[in-house]
């Protein structure tokens, strides 16, 4: 049966006994007096769990379960909605360590909308919200934005994002000169560390640099691809319609990746690679972010041999 559990809905038992003792009381407390019975929230933490984790339609679902689609759809969005309501708990901005952590993005394919369709494709022609993340070197998130439409770079998404503004108050977001990492799509920035740029004329200190924040950058890119590998539904088009609750539904998926690295529930994925494109810079914090870099460029331990 353990096999079985963690092959389907890829979490562990313990787990789901975890996450159930968590958003049970909320599930069962959506219920009303008229009409029928809710069907019990360890059935609706069923239903969710093999939405999120299979490519399977609503019909599916209902086939697997034994239900109506307009019951597996409100279980759902229950279980999403429970999930993003605890996420503040499991979502934390870390403190007082040096790095503290990568950040990187990707999009998630959605069907286009009838509204202003255009501007949710992106530049590999398909409808997508883009999410970001920010995690630390264990793959926890610690911070999550989603919900911008395809069509907007990186590095857009970044200066709309919390994150953008959480550079502007230093003290309390970046005690003690921390940073974060993230690869060339982002603007180098006093707490924003990214690599320099290769003419093809780099030092090997600077190729050094380079390499050990490339190496150090893969936590991210390894915990968005244990996201997706654990919520195929992530991988495949998202049959939701309704574009305003995607990224609720998105969030719910990093919260229990979290409960799940919390829990020792680890999954081994390959790591996923993306595109880097290059990003403006400008201002002071070009120069104080260039002046930290190379700072630490100088101290790092040679890894790469000539």
């Amino acid at each position: 049966m353990n096999a079985i559990f963690k092959e389907h809905f890829r979490l562990y038992p313990a787990t789901f006994v975890m996450i159930l003792s968590l958003i049970g009381p909320a599930l069962n407390a959506t219920g009303t007096t008229i009409g029928k019975k809710p069907i019990p929230a360890e059935k609706q933490l069923y239903i969710a769990l093999w939405f999120m984790a299979t490519p399977d339609s609503y019909r599916s679902v209902c086939v697997k379960f034994g239900i109506g689609k307009a019951t597996a759809f409100r279980a759902v969005r229950r279980v999403t909605y429970a999930l993003h309501c605890i996420a503040p708990r499991f979502i934390q901005w870390p403190k007082e360590v040096v790095v503290i952590g990568a950040i990187d993005g990707t999009p998630i394919k959605i069907r286009a909308p009838p509204i202003d369709s255009a501007s949710y494709i992106n530049r590999k022609g398909f409808p997508s919200l883009n999410v970001q993340v920010v995690c630390d070197s264990r793959g926890l998130f610690t911070h999550c934005y989603a919900g911008q439409v395809g069509s907007i770079h990186d590095a857009r998404v970044f200066r709309n994002s919390p994150v953008a503004r959480f550079l502007e108050m230093p003290d309390i977001y970046f005690p003690n000169d921390s940073h974060i990492i993230g690869d060339a799509a982002y603007a180098i920035h006093p707490h924003l560390l990214v690599p320099l740029r290769d003419n093809g004329h780099l030092s090997n200190r600077q190729k050094n640099f380079n390499y050990c924040l490339s190496s150090t950058r893969m936590a991210v890119e390894r915990a968005i691809g244990q996201l997706e590998i654990r919520f195929r539904i992530l991988l495949d088009c998202l049959p939701l319609t309704d574009v305003k609750k995607i990224p609720e539904f998105i969030i719910a998926c990093c919260v229990l990746h979290n409960i799940c690295i919390l829990q020792n529930d680890i999954m081994t994925v390959g790591v996923q690679h993306y595109d880097e494109l290059q990003a403006r810079v400008c201002g002071n914090n070009t120069e104080m972010g260039n002046a930290k870099r190379t700072r630490i460029m100088n101290t790092l331990e040679m890894k790469l041999v000539n």
